[in-house]
């Protein structure tokens, strides 16, 4: 049986570690030897080596009574900026961070889910199949703890990522491509008050071409654009002869992402020709996109879960990224199920008690699904 309390507690344990991405040792040190003390016999990768981090996944195998599909569990250890000295504030069904810092219900609720699903799944003496756990590093800094990954050693049917907002039942289906990219626009330098005649502004440059982007903001139901960063200029009586932006294109097809990316870069490359300048550009595909066909076995499992366990089931296309892509990318067919997280990566974030407890209940009725399917 689901213990509320004892969710509560693990959560707010959880909240109270500090866990930056690349600073996930205190995190990964208190996972080992939580699933230790529950009897599994957890290891840790060398992810932390390859990225540059402190600490690597967290892996570890529950293992089932019978063969049956074998199910991957998965959430990430890491948490974005203001993310240190957190501390959680229970008010009633609510649990929000004191207001100078995130939560971090980004995943520590999918840790608590997942550890106080297990839990019960060994007080219950309830049947399943194998099942594994990876919590993963990084994963708000480019996916790397789920990219480092070796699902060799892995040997699952399907993968549960917990790391999903909206209502509990809530399952995303879909997810974007994601290109990154950076272009630098070259101007000319000047003395801005003598002969300013004789430079180029890349400021300018970078300056229109983004007001006259072709696509920026919402461009359909399934895709996005936007610029995030900028740099440029070294002092106000110089006009500026290098301005770089950063900005990313997500889409959910992959043919709709390159046309779009296409583009906008021929945009901003033509922009500065016209204004006598040039650009230096890069890109790259953070992670790929995935579409889970609704007939699908992994679908049949959340049908059945779902009717199970009473709580209705929302399948969703989702604007973000999440390990979920990497796990799909890999053939190994994944969906990211909610965990009730609310107003994520801000100062306001929160989470209900009872969301968490839900997607217990949710969590385990997926299990059961898996257990008693047929290959």
């Amino acid at each position: 049986m689901i213990n509320r309390q004892r969710l509560v507690d693990e959560f707010v344990s959880l909240v109270g570690i500090d866990s930056l991405s690349k600073k996930e040792r205190k995190m990964a040190d208190y996972l080992l030897q939580k699933l230790k003390d529950m009897g599994f016999k957890p290891y840790e990768d060398d992810t932390g080596k390859n990225i540059g981090g402190d600490a690597g996944n967290v892996i570890c195998r529950v293992k089932g009574s019978k063969e049956r599909p074998a199910l991957l569990l998965m959430a990430h250890m890491d948490t974005v900026v203001p993310g240190l000295d957190k501390k959680a504030v229970i008010d009633g069904d609510i649990i929000r961070s004191d207001g100078s810092t995130i939560l971090g219900s980004d995943d520590a609720s999918g840790i608590a889910i997942i550890l106080e699903t297990i839990k019960s799944l060994k007080e219950d003496n309830m049947e399943h199949g194998d099942i594994y756990i990876a919590f993963t590093v990084c994963e708000e800094g480019g996916l790397l703890g789920a990219k480092n990954l070796d699902l060799s050693k892995l040997p699952v049917d399907f993968a549960v990522i917990l790391d999903e907002g909206g209502p509990i039942g809530t399952a995303a289906v879909k997810a974007p491509y994601y290109n990154r990219f950076k272009v630098t626009f070259k101007g000319k330098a000047a003395h801005a008050g003598i002969e300013p005649e004789k430079g180029i502004s890349a400021i300018m440059m970078a300056a229109k071409a983004m007001a006259s982007m072709p696509h920026f903001g919402r461009i359909d139901d399934e895709s996005t654009s936007n610029i995030g960063i900028i740099h440029g200029g070294e002092a106000r009586n110089i006009v500026c002869d290098a301005c770089t932006i950063e900005g990313e294109v997500r889409s959910i097809e992959k043919d709709r992402i390159d046309s779009l990316t296409n583009e906008i870069l021929e945009h901003f490359k033509k922009t500065a020709e016209e204004m006598g300048g040039t650009t230096r550009i890069e890109v790259e595909t953070e992670y790929p996109g995935f579409i889970i066909d609704e007939n699908a076995p992994i679908i049949e499992l959340l049908k059945k879960a779902s009717e199970t366990s009473g709580i209705p089931l929302n399948l969703v296309s989702t604007g973000g990224g999440s390990d979920t892509n990497i796990i799909n990318d890999a053939g190994i067919p994944a969906v990211n199920i909610s965990v009730g997280m609310e107003k994520v990566h801000s100062t306001e974030e929160y989470v209900r008690i009872s969301d968490m407890e839900k997607a217990c209940h949710f969590l385990t009725a997926i299990i059961k699904a898996a257990y008693s399917y047929n290959y």
